[in-house]
């Protein structure tokens, strides 16, 4: 039962929004109807599932990779810091750095789980947030977000008539300021650890 002293509404709400807007889920609307339009079917709880089986393999896994390599956890906050940072601009400027094709038998599991839920920046940030949140409420946070995807894969043709294009277009680029920020954050919270430690090695 201690782990569920360590769960802080704090923590779950910063790391729910910095997942929120990496995932950005409501940017992911286009494509989806697109899908649809083609006539390919998503199953919105396969894909759901499956993203967080990636998420969640990695974040445990991803500890293993790190010690393979010598790399600690502030280390690669940092790092992840800088790819968060461009995914933020991304969302900001307008432009797109990856191109997702829609090809494939299953789009449930390509492109939808992967690479448009659990794709690089995400999986790289939800393991950047284990140099400053409990690991609880991380999953929680990942759990909410994945909820959220479920019910606009689910009902995203009800849902863009109800926000309309302009009201998406105005989330996406306010979502992508605060990801800036927490990008910022991320990096200087982890940056002077880093720096102690190569001090400390020295």
């Amino acid at each position: 039962m201690d782990f569920l002293t360590q769960i802080n509404l704090v923590e779950i709400l910063s790391s729910f929004i910095v997942l929120f807007v990496i995932i950005d889920v409501t940017g992911s609307i286009p494509i989806f109807l697109s899908l649809k339009s083609s006539e390919k079917n998503i199953k919105a709880g396969q894909a759901c599932l499956i993203a967080l089986l990636m998420f969640v393999g990695f974040f445990y896994a991803g500890d293993w990779l790190l010690d393979l390599f010598s790399i600690d956890v502030a280390s690669f906050a940092v790092a992840g810091s800088f790819v968060i940072f461009i995914l933020a601009l991304e969302m900001v400027l307008g432009f797109d750095i990856i191109k997702y094709d829609s090809q494939g038998s299953n789009v449930s599991i390509v492109p939808v789980a992967f690479p448009l839920l659990a794709g690089p920046g995400a999986l790289t940030a939800l393991l950047s947030l284990r140099a400053d949140y409990s690991v609880i409420n991380i999953m929680i946070g990942l759990v909410l977000n994945l909820t959220i995807a479920y019910i606009v894969i689910r009902f995203v043709g009800k849902i863009e008539k109800w926000l309309g294009k302009d009201i998406i277009f105005i989330l996406r680029k306010f979502f992508g300021v605060i990801l800036l920020a927490l990008a910022v954050k991320l990096f200087a919270s982890n940056l002077s650890i880093v720096i102690e430690q190569l001090t400390i090695n020295k």
